[in-house]
Parts: C-alpha cells; sequence; structure tokens
C-alpha cells in the first residue's frame, strides 16, 4: 500500500493492466460495501483487480470478479473471495452511467481500491472504451519517449 496524492488517501491495488487495455474516458469514485474480514484482508493488501468489472444490475452498480483473499485469521464466518460487492452510488449517477454505458464498446472498469480519508474504502471505477493492439502499441511508445525525454534532462 502507498500513499496517494489524494488527501489521506492510502492504496490498496491499482489496476495497471486496466488502463493499457482501456481509455478511460471517465472516472467515478464509488464506496463499497465489505463485510469485516473482507476490511481486514484488504488492509493488508491482499487484493486483485485484474479480472474485475462493474455492471448495473436492477438499477444497482455491483463490482464482479474482484477477488479479495481469505482473511488468514478468519474463521468460518470468512467471506467468498470473489462474491459481488455492491457499489454506493447515488441514483443519479447509476442512471448517468448506465446511459453512458448503454453505448456500443463502452465498460465499467475497477482502476483502484484505496482508504478514503476517513478509513473508508473506496474503488475509482471507469467508463472505459477497449483499445485495439495499434493503440496499445502507440500508447507505449509514446510512454516511452517521454521517458527518454525525462531521462535526458
Amino acid at each position: 500500500m502507498s500513499k496517494d496524492a489524494h488527501a489521506g488517501a492510502t492504496t490498496i491495488v491499482d489496476n495497471r493492466k486496466a488502463r493499457h487495455k482501456f481509455e478511460v474516458l471517465e472516472s467515478i469514485e464509488a464506496g463499497i460495501v465489505l463485510q469485516g474480514t473482507e476490511v481486514k484482508s484488504l488492509r493488508d493488501g491482499k487484493a486483485h483487480l485484474d479480472e474485475a468489472f462493474a455492471r448495473i444490475i436492477e438499477d444497482e452498480c455491483y463490482l464482479v470478479g474482484a477477488h479479495i483473499d481469505e482473511y488468514a485469521h478468519g474463521n468460518r464466518q470468512n467471506h467468498l473471495p470473489t462474491r459481488r460487492r455492491k457499489l454506493l452510488l447515488k441514483k443519479s449517477q447509476i442512471r448517468k452511467i448506465h446511459d453512458r454505458v448503454a453505448q456500443k464498446g463502452l465498460t465499467l472498469v475497477p482502476l483502484r481500491l484505496y482508504f478514503g480519508d476517513r478509513g473508508f474504502v473506496k474503488v475509482t471505477i471507469g467508463i472505459c472504451r477497449g483499445r485495439k493492439t495499434h493503440d496499445k502499441r502507440a500508447v507505449t511508445r509514446e510512454r516511452d519517449a517521454k521517458r527518454e525525454i525525462r531521462e535526458h534532462r
């Protein structure tokens, strides 16, 4: 976990693959409903967002496929590692997101999981468009060029 640019925010996991595979058009911060053992496991930094995505089901937004390891000291009350987790958003935000995602080729991808300034776990989800292989190469080339320019200064 690392301190972040946001005041008091501590990053738990950053979905770097998502930024490579997708072009992020808009990002939204949301709360997330968790069980106690999930929070303890997150404090240990045991989470993966590699295969995760968000989906709107019956006017509610859910995080699907996010893997939070079982808590090592948990008992039989321990959580399921890949269960569907509800995201806390206002109805107006959910409607807006639903309208945007209804467009062809757009999807909801979790970009980052972190502890907010008051200790609550937050997730940043992005409204994203998938990149083609040649787009990925162009982005990589551009990033490498910028890095080279920085190093030669």
